[in-house]
């Protein structure tokens, strides 16, 4: 018998599940504080259950296993990495970054990523398979645990490509931000999408206050498919209108990632580009120079190059913030901890 993931359930749906079994329904309440507010990996662990009740809960139910394996912590900003393994074995990693507003958590919503934006390590070896809302959440609440701090923010900007991971993606929100539970406020999570048009639309329609982040990269429709092989499925125009609806359906303003790479979308001529599809957005540009990986032959820009390219943009009115570097003394950027543990463990199997 395949038991069922008891932590993707809103209480709504635990209330049902409860009454199916012949429990009471106010016992779901007590499950769901313990799951969500707790905190709590077992079953044994929800004290003010009955013991028979533990152990049916025990043999129907399960937990999804979200365990650290490894932890850097870097020793320039205390930002914290962790590598997390999943019930399956698969492993995922998550960002912990402090700052004077609050701690941020960055997190994955996929093992691997099909997406091949060509940059980026958390592609390389393609994907694995989706993440369950349990499995997100568990990313947070393992590291609040960890960290013994409450965490304020949540950017799903690790491994993966969340609107790839739907249905999934958008149940975790609504779990993370219940009330009930840990009540993180929709408007503090942000979604990064490389830009898949069709649920970009569906999830303005869907009521929540997140902000979205697009993954530009380019400035032309021709430079974004150097860069990132969705551009080959959804012209640069369509993204920008799907964008714009976003903005139009929720009121909430875009943010524009720009991964910079030296002598490849960095130019005079890139910055002119930008200007004329985003000057008349109410937007923001988050600028980050690319963190260089093994895999891939690209070249972060100086310090002084990439103020040069966010003083061409703000001159033309657009909000613009480089991102500030964060754990550089560690496995810091998307995908490079897990990338090292995956290569480690194939080369002790061979």
């Amino acid at each position: 018998m395949i038991k069922k993931d008891i932590r993707s359930y809103t209480l709504e749906e635990l209330q049902q599940e409860m009454e199916s079994i012949g429990e009471k329904a106010f016992r779901a309440k007590q499950i769901y504080e313990w799951l969500h507010v707790k905190l709590v990996d077992s079953f044994e662990e929800m004290t003010n259950l009955s013991k028979a009740l533990r152990d049916k809960l025990e043999s129907q139910y399960r937990i999804p296993l979200v365990r650290m394996l490894e932890r850097q912590i870097s020793k320039i900003d205390d930002t914290n990495k962790f590598l997390f393994e999943l019930e399956d074995g698969h492993v995922v990693e998550s960002v912990l970054m402090k700052y004077k507003h609050g701690n941020s958590v960055c997190i994955s919503s996929q093992v691997g990523c099909r997406m091949g934006c060509k940059f980026c390590a958390s592609t390389i070896g393609g994907l694995e398979r989706n993440l369950l809302p349990s499995e997100m959440l568990g990313e947070i609440y393992q590291i609040q645990k960890i960290s013994g701090e409450r965490v304020a923010n949540i950017v799903v900007m690790g491994t993966g490509e969340p609107l790839d991971n739907y249905e999934n993606f958008v149940k975790f929100v609504r779990l993370l931000s219940d009330e009930k539970g840990l009540h993180i406020s929709q408007r503090n999570i942000t979604i990064s999408t490389c830009g898949i048009v069709p649920n970009m639309k569906r999830l303005a329609e869907e009521g929540l206050q997140i902000t979205l982040a697009l993954s530009l990269h380019g400035s032309t429709q021709e430079k974004r498919k150097v860069l990132m092989p969705v551009a080959n499925k959804y012209e640069l125009d369509e993204v920008l209108k799907a964008c714009d609806y976003y903005f139009e359906k929720t009121g909430r303003r875009i943010t524009f990632e720009y991964s910079l790479v030296q002598g490849v979308n960095d130019r005079d001529e890139d910055a002119k580009e930008l200007i004329g599809i985003l000057q008349s957005r109410n937007c923001h540009i988050n600028l980050i120079p690319v963190n260089p990986i093994k895999e891939r032959d690209f070249k972060k820009p100086s310090r002084k190059s990439a103020e040069n390219f966010k003083n061409k943009l703000e001159k033309s009115g657009i909000n613009v913030t480089i991102r500030r570097e964060m754990g550089s003394d560690i496995d810091g950027a998307c995908g490079q901890l897990r990338r090292r543990y995956v290569k480690t463990t194939e080369n002790l199997e061979k």
